[in-house]
C-alpha cells in the first residue's frame, strides 16, 4: 500500500510539470521556428531551401536512450541530409536541471561526436510543447510543406542496434522519397522525459 502511495505521488508530480498541448498529429502542418545551433547561429527551416522534407528529433545530452541513438542519429543525416531531408536535434530540456544539458554541455557533446547536423537548444521549451514531444529522442518527419508525417521513435530497439527489426524514421523517409504513403505514421517515443521548466 505504501509503495502504491508513493507510486500515486510521483505521478501527480510529473504530470504536474508536464506541459498542456496535445501538440501535432501526423496530418498537422507544422510550424517553423528560430533557435540557437550549438556555433551560436539561429537556425529555423526555411534555412534549408533545397530540403525535400526534415528529421527533427527531440534529443538531449544525457539521457541514456539519446546516448544510445548518437550514433544512428548521425548516420541518418549522412544517409538523408544530400537527399534532401536534413536531422535537425533540438535539446527541449530545462537547462537548469541538473543532469548536463546545458547549452555549454551541449557544444562540447556536438563537439565530441562530430555532428554535422544542428542541435539546436529550445531555451522556452515553445518548440516542444507545440509539437508535442515528450520524450528525448522523440522523433517528427515533415514533408516539404511541414506537414507531420511520421512521429515516434527511431527504430524497435533502443538497446541493440544489430537486432532491429523495424526502422520507421528510414521507412518514413524513403517513402517521402518514392511520392508514397509512409507505412507506420505513429509509434510511441521511448525516451526519458523531457525536463520541464518548474511552473
Amino acid at each position: 500500500m505504501k509503495r502504491l502511495t508513493i507510486l500515486l505521488v510521483m505521478m501527480c508530480l510529473f504530470w504536474a510539470g508536464a506541459p498542456t498541448s496535445g501538440g501535432y498529429t501526423v496530418g498537422d502542418t507544422a510550424s517553423d521556428f528560430k533557435l540557437k545551433n550549438v556555433d551560436g547561429k539561429m537556425v529555423s527551416l526555411a534555412d534549408f531551401k533545397e530540403a525535400k522534407g526534415y528529421i527533427i528529433i527531440f534529443d538531449c545530452n544525457t539521457c541514456p536512450y539519446s546516448k544510445a541513438y548518437n550514433d544512428r542519429i548521425a548516420a541518418l543525416n549522412r544517409k538523408y541530409a544530400s537527399k534532401g531531408f536534413p536531422v535537425i536535434a533540438i535539446n527541449p530540456n530545462d537547462p537548469q536541471k541538473p543532469g548536463g544539458d546545458s547549452f555549454e554541455n551541449m557544444v562540447k557533446l556536438a563537439k565530441k561526436k562530430n555532428y554535422d547536423f544542428p542541435y539546436l537548444v529550445d531555451e522556452t521549451q515553445q518548440v516542444a510543447t507545440a509539437y508535442g514531444a515528450t520524450n528525448t529522442p522523440h522523433v517528427f518527419v515533415l514533408n516539404k510543406t511541414l506537414r507531420v508525417e511520421y512521429i515516434g521513435t527511431i527504430d524497435d530497439n533502443a538497446k541493440s542496434p544489430e537486432s532491429v527489426t523495424k526502422r520507421y524514421v528510414e521507412d518514413a523517409v524513403d517513402a517521402l522519397l518514392a511520392n508514397k504513403p509512409v507505412p507506420v505514421t505513429k509509434v510511441k517515443a521511448i525516451g526519458c522525459g523531457i525536463k520541464w521548466k518548474d511552473a
